[in-house]
């Protein structure tokens, strides 16, 4: 078996944001997952949900842990990752039916998540869907204690690190023609946003 990397959390989140995933991605194929990470979200939710072909990517330093896991899985709907950065790489527009991350927008800074909003507005097809996983705030209200020391911590690693928004979020979503229409509380303080891409338009 090859060595492959392993995160505790995203073993313990797959399943609860798989539920999420099986209702939204319900009636779609193709899928972008932004920042695959260990590879292990990706793996968890193709075993299950097996109409989709979903597309993992990351920054090539990810890459072979990544390939590990699809290789161990040998699942068909699961593709190798793209050479991905936010915040200077491209994919070819209305490509796909929806786009998945998790934990990223916390770990970037604020011009990179503006970069991933316009990316997957470009990335997606009308009626696309966007599923962003994290801890969030609101009104800049935190909505547990270790989230706001959470926060903090990152701060402290970078102060370009920190947990956004929604409302900020929201904004960089419109521009690109994306609206929150849904948003899943989650265990641990988490929560998964769902954007829609001009839903009804033919534009």
């Amino acid at each position: 078996m090859s060595h492959k990397p392993f995160a505790v959390a995203t073993e313990r989140n797959s399943q609860s944001i798989l539920g999420v995933l099986r209702e939204e991605f319900q009636g779609m194929t193709s899928i972008l997952e932004i920042g695959s990470g260990t590879g292990q979200h990706a793996v968890c939710f193709c075993g299950e949900l097996n109409w989709l072909e979903w597309q993992t990517s990351d920054i090539a330093d990810n890459h072979e842990g990544i390939k590990a896991w699809i290789s161990d899985a040998a699942l068909p709907n699961v593709l190798v990752p793209l050479d991905l950065d936010v915040r200077s790489g491209e994919v070819e527009s209305t490509t796909y039916d929806g786009v998945f991350s998790a934990n990223t927008a916390h770990i970037m800074e604020p011009g990179a998540v503006a970069s991933m909003f316009s990316l997957v507005a470009g990335a997606m097809r009308n009626g696309g869907k966007f599923l962003l996983y994290g801890p969030f705030r609101c009104e800049g209200r935190f909505n547990s204690p270790s989230n706001e020391q959470f926060h903090e911590s990152l701060r402290q690693r970078d102060a370009d690190m920190g947990i956004r928004n929604l409302e900020e979020l929201d904004r960089l979503a419109l521009s690109g023609g994306l609206v929150r229409k849904s948003l899943y509380a989650m265990p641990a303080n988490n929560h998964v946003a769902v954007w829609v891409k001009n839903e009804g338009s033919d534009q």
